[in-house]
Formats: structure tokens, sequence, C-alpha cells
């Protein structure tokens, strides 16, 4: 009699087991891949550096840099006018950000509540907003507002506003550049 009631317990001891091993090796598996992903994916961080980072389209960005669709941004930590924003991104083989569409960034500053010198300055010979480039602003791409006194430069939010500012107050600043 002892015997058979030692059985089932024998068995739901079996499954149990059984069961707790197949959920280690899943976990095992799991932290195995989390950190693999981890390790590829770059982080934004304050000043570049010349070491590699690869990005998800298997190119290379600096370290520091974040890598999306063929393109490495950095987002700054510290503030510079836009002058000094513009010499830092060239600098670094870059520009200060030009749009290309509505939701270029938004993964990257989604949380972030600070604006950001970004490529664009109002040009008096034109009478327009132009992009470092020459090219001119959409005004498809993001809301933005001229105050007053606002000065020839503009700034960017998480919230896709822009605002014109003096170039020469200090803002953070976000740098561009294409890899192809």
């Amino acid at each position: 009699m002892a015997a058979f009631q030692s059985t089932p317990w024998r068995l739901i001891s079996g499954v149990l087991g059984v069961t707790c091993l197949v959920l280690m090796a899943t976990l095992g598996i799991l932290l195995k891949n989390a950190l693999t992903k981890q390790s590829v994916q770059p982080t934004p961080s304050p000043g570049p550096t010349m070491e590699p980072q690869k990005g998800s389209g298997g190119y290379f960005c600096q370290e520091k840099w974040i890598g999306y669709q063929c393109k490495c941004y950095f987002i700054s930590n510290e503030k510079k006018t836009w002058a000094e924003s513009r010499n830092f991104c060239a600098s670094q083989n870059s520009t200060l950000l030009q749009l290309e569409n509505r939701d270029e960034l938004q993964q990257f500053i989604k949380y972030i509540r600070n604006f950001y010198w970004i490529g664009l300055s109002y040009s008096g010979q034109h009478h327009a907003w132009l992009w470092e480039d020459g090219s001119a602003f959409s005004k498809d791409l993001f809301e933005f507002t001229e105050r007053n006194s606002a000065g020839n430069c503009m700034v960017y939010n998480a919230f896709k506003r822009g605002f014109g500012e003096p170039c020469t107050d200090e803002n953070y600043y976000i740098c561009k550049q294409r890899l192809i």
C-alpha cells in the first residue's frame, strides 16, 4: 500500500522537475538573446569619440552616436549657441539636424523635454527659412512659432514643434551624419 501511495507523488515530482528544467533553459536562451541584442545597440551619450559603433543597418557610427536608417545622430547634453553647435557638428563630419520627414527622430527624443538647435535658420536675403544646405523648409514637417522678438535660428522638441530663437541663445543641439 505504501508503494502505491508514493507512485503519484513520484510522478508529480518528476513532471515538476522536468518543467523546472525547461523553464530554466528557456530563461537562459532569452537572457542570452537579450544581452546579445543590447550589446549591438548604440546608446546616446554626451561627447563623440572615434570609436565605431555598429548601427542597426550594419553600418558604423562613432561611439555615443545613435545609428538609424543609414544615418548617425548625436543628441547633445550641453548647451551651445547655434553657430557653436553648427561648428561642433561640422568638426564631426556632420551637420545640424535636417529633418526629412515628420517622424524621423520620434523614437529617439520622444521622452526628452528639451529644445534642440537644428540646421534651420531664417535667411533675410531670401525671406525664408532655409536648411544649412540651402534647401527650403517645408511647413509640413512640424509646427513652428516665430515670436515677436525671435531670432533667426530654429529650435525643435519632441512634440514636433519648432520655435524661432535668437541664434546667440544657448540650447542643446542634434547633429546628423549620412552614411551612404
